[in-house]
């Protein structure tokens, strides 16, 4: 079995359990952890962990952040857009964490995934293309300002590294700690 086969059975596991309903939204998050070289294999097989989903019972939606700071740059005012593609640095400003208005668009573009009206209870809002934050903003920020618009469970499918408690998206230097479930290779029984 491969590495992301063995990831969608450990999920399976975990999704297929009795699901608690009174967590807070970060106690609602699972974190598949893979390996960031396996991004292209994990997009592919990603019917794999739907179709695991399906057969706990439970809805499924599918949310990519691959083209959400494209989608935002063009949003943007054509003046700045073009400032911006002549002098890249000028954009520092609009990413600083203390008001990161990348983060406040993409955390906006998963809320109305999360509060769509077919997502319930029982639904899980899966997401994938986080590596495309990097850069730009951090997960943790995006994150953050959701966890109150988690009805069911929100999947996030994390290239990186899990150590600790600690979430390192594409193994970077700092990382932040978080209260997902994590789904990892390397981990024992998972807690619900």
């Amino acid at each position: 079995m491969g590495r992301i086969e063995d990831l969608a059975s450990r999920y399976q596991s975990h999704i297929s359990a009795p699901w608690q309903r009174n967590l807070a939204g970060a106690q609602r998050t699972i974190f598949v952890v893979h390996d960031k070289a396996d991004e292209r294999k994990l997009r592919a097989k990603l019917e794999l962990f739907e179709l695991h989903t399906r057969q706990a019972g439970c809805g499924w939606k599918l949310f990519d952040f691959t083209c959400t700071f494209a989608r935002w740059m063009a949003a943007m005012d054509p003046g700045y857009r073009q400032a911006y593609f002549e002098v890249p640095s000028d954009l520092a400003s609009k990413l600083q964490p203390e008001n990161n208005e990348f983060a406040h668009y993409a955390a906006a573009e998963l809320r109305k995934v999360l509060t769509a009206d077919d997502v319930t209870a029982d639904t899980v809002v899966a997401v994938h293309g986080v590596a495309s934050l990097f850069g730009f903003t951090k997960a943790s920020l995006v994150l953050e300002e959701v966890k109150h618009d988690i009805r069911g469970r929100l999947v996030l499918f994390f290239p990186g590294e899990f150590d600790n408690n600690n979430y390192r998206l594409l193994d970077a230097r700092d990382g932040w700690s978080y209260l997902a479930v994590p789904i990892t290779l390397h981990s024992g029984a998972l807690e619900q």
